[in-house]
């Protein structure tokens, strides 16, 4: 089978390896779409175990079950390359996503390819889901990240009748606005320094929109931080307000740092929190509301790619000016 193999950002290579021997309990799936997430592209956390064939915004069809799944070759399916083991301490008091056993499990060998697969423990541990058959291959690739908005709302109790700031209009920005405006916020601000971001913002459901280089005098009750600038973590401490929470949404790299005014937060009663990946009831949430055309993400594909222009699709990720999903479709 074809796989694009990632090297860096700028070296990807469509290569050759034998499709996946599936045991009991495991599945083949014969990938239909996967999208290009930003923290693929992110150079300083993926070089360093290059090479490896990346992708996670994974739907496709069962092409082949092993004894014992309960799954059906020629069911459409979304697949998660992490699951958490559900029994720890750390999931048992909500906290799947920082599950030793979700940070260990992975399936096989990545989304940008023509197959992949599934370990057991991913099919035991909800790995696997069903696509309704309202929601297109490209579609489902959003269910992922809109997977781990949803996780994050939830984390920061966003509420009807909230104001909700949203930091940096980039693809979760814009479904984070969405999602908001899904659960009654009463105002969405979003904020970047792209116009073209601004302008998709705005159509996606954000009230104002503010360009990042000027000045914001506006008070929120949920900060999302979409970014993970020096700048914009500053601005989101300045824009909490009292009783606000700011949730920490975008990764960040190692040497990234900030300062927190202690008494001027505690005065407030501002809370920071943060938010990393999704976990079954996240996932089954995004589905749900992608079914129910709560969450509309067909408008935000601009790049539909065969898994041979994989490269092309890392460098308009990397580098957007009027890019904003790209998808990889291996059998295109």
């Amino acid at each position: 089978m074809k796989v694009a193999m990632y090297y860096n950002n700028n070296d990807v290579r469509l290569e050759d390896m034998l499709i996946p021997e599936i045991s009991d309990g495991e599945i083949l799936v014969k990938i239909m779409a996967s999208g290009i997430c930003g923290s693929d592209v992110m150079e300083w956390y993926r070089v360093k175990k290059a090479p490896l064939v990346l992708g996670h915004e994974t739907v496709g069809v069962v092409e082949k079950s092993g004894k014992g799944v309960g799954f059906k070759e020629g069911e459409r399916v979304f697949v998660t390359h992490h699951v958490p083991c559900y029994k720890c301490h750390t999931c048992k008091r909500g906290a799947e996503t920082s599950c030793e056993t979700l940070h260990t499990t992975k399936f096989y060998p990545g989304g940008f390819s023509e197959y992949l697969r599934l370990p057991k423990i991913n099919v035991e541990n909800f790995g696997i889901f069903k696509l309704p058959d309202n929601i297109s291959f490209e579609e489902g690739t959003f269910i992922e990240p809109l997977g781990c908005v949803v996780r994050g709302q939830r984390i920061a109790n966003v509420q009807k009748g909230d104001t909700v700031l949203v930091i940096g209009s980039g693809l979760s920005g814009l479904l984070h606005i969405q999602l908001a405006k899904e659960k009654g916020a009463k105002k969405v601000i979003a904020t970047d320094i792209d116009s073209h971001r601004l302008e998709m913002a705005k159509r996606f459901g954000a009230d104002i929109v503010h360009n990042a280089k000027n000045e914001l005098n506006e008070k929120a009750d949920v900060v999302i931080l979409c970014a993970a600038a020096p700048a914009a973590i500053e601005q989101a401490i300045k824009s909490v307000d009292k009783g606000g929470t700011i949730l920490v949404f975008a990764m960040a790299s190692p040497e990234t740092m900030a300062e927190v005014p202690l008494n001027e937060m505690s005065v407030k009663g501002a809370t920071i929190t943060t938010s990393y990946a999704a976990a079954r009831r996240d996932l089954e949430e995004a589905i749900e509301l992608l079914k129910n055309g709560k969450i509309k993400v067909k408008e935000m594909i601009t790049h539909r790619l065969p898994l041979k222009e994989t490269q092309k699709g890392f460098q308009l990720t990397a580098k957007p000016q009027n890019s904003l999903k790209v998808i990889i479709e291996p059998w295109k």
